[in-house]
């Protein structure tokens, strides 16, 4: 069934909108895949936070057009999926994962605000650790000096403590 007119122009705003806040765009060719595959893939996306969605790719030109991701018009050829991520990892490791175990999805390429990526590019993405990795690392290593300096100050009194009783022990033999 295809959209009117103005279903097609909502259809553009909420794309529109999912671009405007988004770090990158992935897409990927899902010719063969089954609705049980496209399922899970979309489960995975949702739990991931991605945008997942299968476009006409005239309608997804026009939601790019005028954003940092304009350059993204040139790759969209055939049947595609759009996984679009406020987090620059996510997409890419969602469509990619599930690559791995799919055959039937072909990653096609992608881009980040005023960068355009390839196919290696994306898997070098998805390769990235994701925010929160980072953060949690950020942190450890952060935390880490200070972590030390307690148990260095900690080591005196125990070291203290383990002196008196051999003492004792040396006195009670």
């Amino acid at each position: 069934m295809s959209l009117n007119r103005q279903e097609k122009t909502v259809v553009v705003e909420e794309v529109a909108a999912q671009v405007a806040k988004a770090q990158s765009i992935v897409i990927a060719e899902y010719r063969g895949l089954d609705v049980a595959s496209v399922t899970v893939l979309r489960k995975q996306a949702r739990e991931s936070g991605v945008y997942l969605r299968v476009l006409k790719n005239t309608l997804a030109r026009r939601a790019v057009t005028g954003t940092p991701f304009e350059a993204l018009s040139a790759q969209l050829t055939g049947p595609l999926i759009y996984a679009i991520s406020s987090d620059p990892v996510a997409a890419a490791k969602v469509l990619s994962d599930f690559a791995k175990t799919n055959d039937k999805l072909v990653l096609k390429g992608g881009a980040m605000p005023n960068s355009l990526m390839n196919v290696e590019g994306v898997k070098a993405l998805a390769s990235l650790p994701s925010r929160e990795e980072l953060l949690a690392k950020l942190l450890g290593t952060m935390q880490a000096p200070v972590a030390q300096f307690v148990r260095t100050l900690n080591e005196v009194p125990t070291k203290f403590v383990r002196g008196l009783a051999a003492v004792r022990d040396k006195q009670a033999a």
